[in-house]
C-alpha cells in the first residue's frame, strides 16, 4: 500500500488561499482614465460575473488595449486599484 504523501509548508497555505488557476470573469462597464508613468494603463471599473464577489463592481488596472463591455478574467477579487487623482493646474476647474 501506498502511503499518502504530506503536503509541505508551501502547499498547505495554497490550499488555504484558493486554488490559484481559478479566474472570475468581470465585464468592462467604465473606462475611468490612464495612469502609468507613459499612460500605458487603463482604469476600468468592472463588474464581477461569477464567484463569490458576483455582483460586486471595483476598479481594475489593466494594460493594454480594453473597450467597454470587454471581459477580463480576474484571479483575485479582492484587491481594488487606487482612484486615479486628477491635477488640476492654475487657473483649472475639475
Amino acid at each position: 500500500m501506498a502511503k499518502p504523501q504530506q503536503q509541505s509548508q508551501g502547499e498547505k497555505k495554497m490550499s488555504l488561499i484558493g486554488d490559484s488557476n481559478e479566474a472570475f470573469p468581470a465585464i468592462v462597464e467604465e473606462l475611468v482614465g490612464r495612469t502609468g508613468k507613459f499612460g500605458e494603463v487603463t482604469q476600468v471599473k468592472a463588474r464581477i460575473l461569477q464567484g463569490p464577489d458576483r455582483g460586486k463592481v471595483m476598479r481594475r488596472n489593466v494594460k493594454g488595449p480594453i473597450r467597454i463591455k470587454d471581459v477580463l478574467m480576474l484571479r483575485e477579487t479582492q484587491i481594488e486599484a487606487r482612484r486615479l487623482r486628477t491635477r488640476v493646474g492654475r487657473g483649472g476647474f475639475a
